[in-house]
């Protein structure tokens, strides 16, 4: 039964892994992601491993160590630096084909393949086969002009955030055997002595960099780079529910516990690419690496596909349908009004194919990839790596961080500030203890063992190498909160060490120690151990108990079960101090409209003092206790008012951080630890640091490389700059086309010839695409930057129906002023009437960003940036130049009487003047975003 439930669950959640692990796996490859968009079975890949590759998996958990090493020409003490490197020759690199940068011309081909160059190119054949050269040329320089600016963003931002790339990578410990045989024939060239080598060293190698052979070492936190079979391991717990479709971290052993299996996922000695270690620690030889993996071969038969689309991402793909919608139906209709009333039906083809280039938002790509591009640049010269763009809108419409305490609040630096026995006194034997227990524990070393192993003096006086030998561990985990080691004092009795959070060391305490006596554990002590850690914890200090047992040395194996009828010896108590960013930084948050909420594993009464370091006024504060006994109902309620959260454990916070998200609202989350992972990929927003756990470097969105927390402000702010970017051409399009429409419909009704030839209208287009460029660089009023920004779609409809029609009244009204006064009203003076309708349609399409880019009075109250300005002021130059100079005859145009330059100011600063008048009126009645 238990295999078939694995089986059903693997099913369904393989799609979990890739999302989790494909999504972040390498920096700097926004633009290709690999993704399970439904199940295997629906889409018709097979979970099976290729026989051999399956084979392989297996005959390595079958083979004794000693076998397997041969086998791979390893040894226990792994390759040398000269056999990884002819293995790397001989199979390549560690990565996975999607990971690998796509070549460039690949590279153009995505940019080019979109559904608004495919349409143009298609008009662009249509032209081509009714010989019109001209409208072929002119479509195709709208394709060439999208593509290749879309491919130049794409391209530099790739480069800035590969620059960086390195600088957080993740990396495996390998062991080396020729490291110390090095280290000790130079010690023994210069210094004249003897040594001997002791054991290999470990060193930290790139992810990319392992082979088969490599003998690796893995503790809490690590994510497993390869497929490997383990060679020891000691209470190893391994993520890899959404592969196997297990609840709950699995046991890994040594040798394998189900010797008849021959299905690769139930083997319980093998550890599978993208899988991370929960807790424990182990080494193990790398089997297969790339494409050969598990999830390598999976990796090469699924379907590509981009990750479940976000909100914004959403509302331009409905934008962007509503758009052709209205093409597909305009087009034919302005077909067949000009086919009818000019019985030229040639002519009224061409005319509708350009009035459906037109209305096809074909600068919409470029636009969206250029502003996060141009984001994603800016945040890297701040040491701040985007591994997502679409993250860096996310960052703009965040209302509510989510945030750990240590380490992110916190600086990366803890501080030992008492060591003090049960009763408070100061104690040395608490810090012996305490220091015996961080030296010999191989797992997770956190900054809590990093100060302790800090005070060199304590080595000096116990001298570990020399009066203690390990026997062995019991690693820590988020359940029991503690860690123990077992150490041997002269090989005469066996000393068990644990450490861990006050509440779990108790549990397993009958015992305390009062000077050189030991006495019960009563409910008086109970109380007063209480009180002495509840006078630390007040003072801001971090409280970790240390408790102890004396053992017969008749066994070398110790377990969980080990950890009871303890002694408590006392508390060492850490001083970790808030960053000097910190309080700045929510204040800066705060004023910015975003709500900081503090979710942390830490005490209740260190959590409070601490925000109130940093500035951050508590409202309310629920505690884990509390959370395991409330509904997502109830808890999603309590979410909205309290602001801080403590004693939690990794479960608790991803599921703040998830009803968060049902309340409506966009969710960050700023963590560095192994217990954060869980969060940082439920949030909207995953930010970590680049001294964080592999896992949750994996797991992130965004990564910090400096300390300070005031680059958060700057990327929600750029985070605005970019919504808002996007949002003014999607807006100017929207209203733009909805207009222009409204205009050649009455012009086509009423006037007997067409009011612009196909070729006016694509160099219309053309020009209008150009003086666009300039967007992605354009300056956000501070107005816009107060508040998180949320996409509407529902907003540009009726945006579009209170502006369009605008630019509509001064089209007529150019008709009327050519037909009337301008006599241009015959079919033998229809090149009047274009050229007249050709410079006030660019002009007021040209003009229409200046007046959409801000509610305020434009040029006066708020001026675009240099570069809008410099490209919409050179296409309004052109598209005077072009009637009036030259080339006019090339286009059918001819220059316009002095006259016509008399009413034109007047038609363009009306038209200003009434769009001004309808801002004032739809932000009142609306807002404006």
């Amino acid at each position: 039964m238990r295999h078939s439930m694995r089986h059903s669950m693997r099913h369904t959640l393989l799609k979990e892994l890739f999302a989790s692990f494909l999504r972040t796996r390498h920096l700097g490859r926004h633009f290709r992601r690999l993704a399970l968009f439904e199940t295997l079975s629906q889409t018709g890949v097979s979970r099976e491993l290729p026989a051999a590759m399956a084979q392989t998996l297996v005959n390595a958990a079958k083979q004794d160590s000693r076998s397997l090493l041969t086998s791979l020409h390893s040894h226990a003490d792994g390759l040398s630096t000269a056999q990884a490197e002819q293995v790397r020759e001989q199979v390549g690199l560690n990565e996975i084909e999607h990971e690998k940068p796509l070549p460039w011309w690949l590279h153009l081909w995505h940019c080019y393949r979109n559904p608004f160059n495919l349409l143009l190119s298609l008009l662009a054949l249509i032209s081509y086969l009714t010989n019109d050269m001209k409208a072929t040329l002119v479509i195709s320089s709208m394709v060439v002009l999208s593509t290749l600016l879309r491919f130049w963003q794409e391209a530099k931002s790739n480069k800035a955030a590969d620059a960086l790339k390195a600088m957080v990578s993740n990396t495996a410990t390998v062991m080396r055997r020729d490291l110390a045989e090095d280290a000790m024939e130079e010690a023994n060239r210069y210094f004249h002595v003897t040594l001997h080598p002791r054991g290999p060293q470990r060193l930290e190698v790139p992810i990319k960099q392992l082979v088969p052979g490599d003998v690796i070492v893995l503790s809490a936190g690590d994510m497993i780079p390869a497929d490997c079979r383990l060679l020891t391991a000691k209470d190893l717990f391994v993520s890899q529910a959404a592969m196997t479709g297990e609840s709950v971290p699995v046991e890994k052993f040594v040798e394998l516990q189900e010797q008849a299996t021959s299905n690769p996922l139930d083997l319980d000695n093998i550890l599978f690419m993208g899988t991370n270690v929960v807790s424990g620690t182990a080494t193990a030889v790398v089997v297969t690496t790339g494409n050969n993996t598990y999830f390598g071969s999976l990796a090469q038969r699924v379907t590509t596909t981009d990750r479940a689309p976000t909100s914004f991402q959403s509302g331009v793909n409905q934008v962007s349908w509503l758009l052709i919608r209205f093409m597909f139906v305009m087009a034919p209709l302005v077909l067949v009004i000009n086919g009818v009333t000019k019985s030229d039906w040639m002519e009224a083809l061409l005319f509708a194919l350009s009035i459906a280039v037109g209305l096809t938002p074909e600068m919409l790509p470029m636009i969206v990839t250029s502003t996060l591009a141009k984001g994603a640049v800016f945040l890297s010269r701040k040491k701040v790596i985007v591994k997502r763009l679409d993250a860096i809108q996310n960052f703009g419409a965040m209302d509510v961080l989510c945030t750990d305490k240590t380490g992110t609040l916190t600086q990366d630096k803890i501080y030992l500030a008492q060591h003090t026995d049960v009763w408070g006194d100061e104690s040395d034997d608490v810090l012996e203890m305490a220091y015996l227990n961080s030296y010999y524990q191989t797992g997770l070393k956190n900054l809590l063992d990093v100060a302790v192993l800090e005070h060199a003096e304590v080595h000096q006086e116990l001298d570990p190498a020399q009066n203690y030998r390990k026997v062995d561990e019991i690693p820590f985990d988020f359940t029991r909160r503690r860690m123990s080691v077992v150490v041997a004092e002269h090989d005469q009795h066996h000393l068990l060490i644990c450490k861990g959070a006050l509440e779990e060391i108790l549990s397993v305490c009958t015992q305390v120690r009062h000077g050189e006596t030991v006495v019960p554990l009563t409910a008086e002590l109970h109380a007063r151990v209480r009180e002495v850690t509840a006078n630390l914890n007040e003072q801001g200090l971090r409280v970790v108990a240390v408790a102890a047992k004396e053992l017969p040395p008749t066994k070398e194996t110790y377990g969980i079960a080990d950890e009871s009828e303890l002694t408590l010896i006392g508390y060492v108590a850490f001083l970790d101090p808030p960053k000097e960013t910190a309080a700045p930084a929510i204040k800066a948050l705060a004023e910015h409209g975003v709500a900081v909420k503090v979710l942390t594993g830490d005490n209740e009464l260190v959590t409070a003092k601490i925000c109130r370091e940093v500035g951050l006024e508590q409202v309310g504060m629920l505690l884990g206790s509390d959370i395991e006994r409330m509904s997502d109902t109830e808890l999603a309620a309590a979410a909205e008012t309290c602001n801080v959260f403590a004693k939690l454990t990794p479960a608790h916070k991803e599921r703040i951080v998830r009803l968060l998200k049902q309340n409506g609202h966009v969710v960050g989350f700023l963590g560095d630890g192994i217990n954060d992972a869980p969060a940082l990929r439920s949030a909207d927003i995953g930010i970590s640091v680049n001294t964080a756990v592999d896992i949750a470097k994996e797991a992130a969105d965004i990564i910090l490389l400096e300390r300070s927390l005031l680059v958060l402000e700057e990327g929600v702010l750029e985070g605005r700059r970019t919504f808002a970017n996007m949002l003014k051409y999607i807006k100017m399009t929207a209203s733009s086309n909805f207009g222009n429409v409204f205009s050649v419909l009455v012009a086509s009704a009423f006037i007997p010839f067409l009011p612009m030839l196909p070729m006016h209208l694509l160099v219309q287009n053309l020009l209008y695409d150009i003086s666009q460029i300039g967007i992605p660089f354009d300056n956000v009023d501070e107005d816009l930057l107060k508040q998180p920004q949320r996409w509407n779609p529902a907003d540009i409809g009726r945006f579009m129906v209170y502006f369009g029609p605008i630019s509509s009244i001064f089209d007529i009204t150019t008709f009327l002023l050519m037909w009337f006064v301008f006599a241009a009203n015959t079919p033998e003076k229809q090149t009047l009437f274009q050229s007249g309708w050709f410079i006030v349609g660019l002009m007021t399409q040209t003009l229409v960003v200046h007046m959409i880019r801000t509610p305020k009075l434009p040029f006066i109250q708020s001026r675009a940036s240099t570069p809008l300005l410099i490209m919409t002021g050179i296409i309004m130059a052109v598209g005077i130049f072009i009637p009036m100079g030259p080339v006019a005859h090339y286009f059918k145009l001819q220059a316009l009487p002095p006259l016509y330059f008399a009413f034109l100011p007047v038609i363009l600063l009306t038209y200003m003047g009434l769009t001004q008048a309808m801002k004032g009126f739809y932000t009142r009645r609306y807002g404006w975003q």
